[in-house]
């Protein structure tokens, strides 16, 4: 881990140049807004045998690399589910919001259920490169299918930064930033990544294991510009949950 994105100061976080979107060099990226999200809801909000089933975050709004500030309030405390509301703004005002649904463990039900196949990808041992224009993942990304298809796709993708200062990334917090990339990979066609996500829900049966996420396009759909996918999330032992975007046309990367 080098670099991390944001340095704690007073009550907000100050983001690195690293920070930036692939979309604009002044932007702020989509995905560290959910990063920030879970980590806030893991540090205020999870404790004993609570498991982060739900992430859903909302990007309203493109901020430039403002000092950000994250709040949390806790909507519903139950016996078997915990809710949690997340607000993320900058001195311009909100730029994101984000709500988790905590849900306690308990013992298996007996009985077969359909279930998600594990994919047969294993993560290199080596990073491929990533052929864009003015901008390099700041992690590892591995491209185990052509990008510009309009089939599906699949990832490997590693974090190589702290998000906050030296603290390290946790399994939740990793999904979260993992779950962003499944706009591109769902959305992505013959024209490259033409479409901009405004949103994504992150679903877990479980956190990962490893440093490695797998994604795995499974389904988009698009009509006037209106757009949405759906991937599936991996780790080296198998499936761990889905992540749903919508997304609204924009100007193709790489073009």
């Amino acid at each position: 881990m080098t670099t991390p994105f944001f340095s704690a100061k007073g009550g907000d976080l100050v983001p690195a140049p690293i920070a930036r979107s692939p979309w604009s060099p002044d932007m702020l990226h989509g995905r560290l807004l959910g990063g920030l999200a879970a980590r806030a809801v893991e540090a205020e909000h999870l404790d004993g045998d609570l498991h982060p089933a739900r992430l859903t975050v909302d990007l309203f709004r493109n901020s430039p690399l403002l000092p950000v500030s994250v709040t949390t309030t806790r909507i519903r405390d139950g016996r078997r589910i915990r809710v949690v509301d997340v607000a993320i703004s900058t001195e311009q005002g909100p730029i994101g919001r984000a709500s988790a649904v905590l849900l306690r463990k308990a013992e298996q039900p007996d009985g077969e259920r359909m279930v998600t196949p594990p994919w047969d990808e294993k993560p290199p041992a080596e990073p491929a490169s990533f052929p864009a224009v003015n901008w390099e993942p700041p992690f590892d990304l591995w491209r185990l299918t052509d990008w510009e298809t309009a089939g599906p796709k699949r990832v490997w993708t590693r974090e190589t930064h702290p998000l906050v200062g030296e603290e390290p990334v946790t399994p939740f917090v990793r999904a979260a930033l993992a779950a962003d990339f499944a706009s591109p990979l769902s959305n992505s066609g013959t024209a490259g990544v033409a479409f901009i996500n405004a949103d994504y829900t992150l679903t877990l049966a479980r956190l990962p294991e490893g440093e490695h996420i797998g994604i795995e396009s499974t389904g988009h759909l698009s009509t006037a510009g209106i757009a949405t996918g759906q991937c599936t999330l991996h780790d080296e032992a198998g499936p761990i949950g889905y992540c749903v975007v919508t997304a609204v046309a924009n100007r193709a990367l790489g073009s």
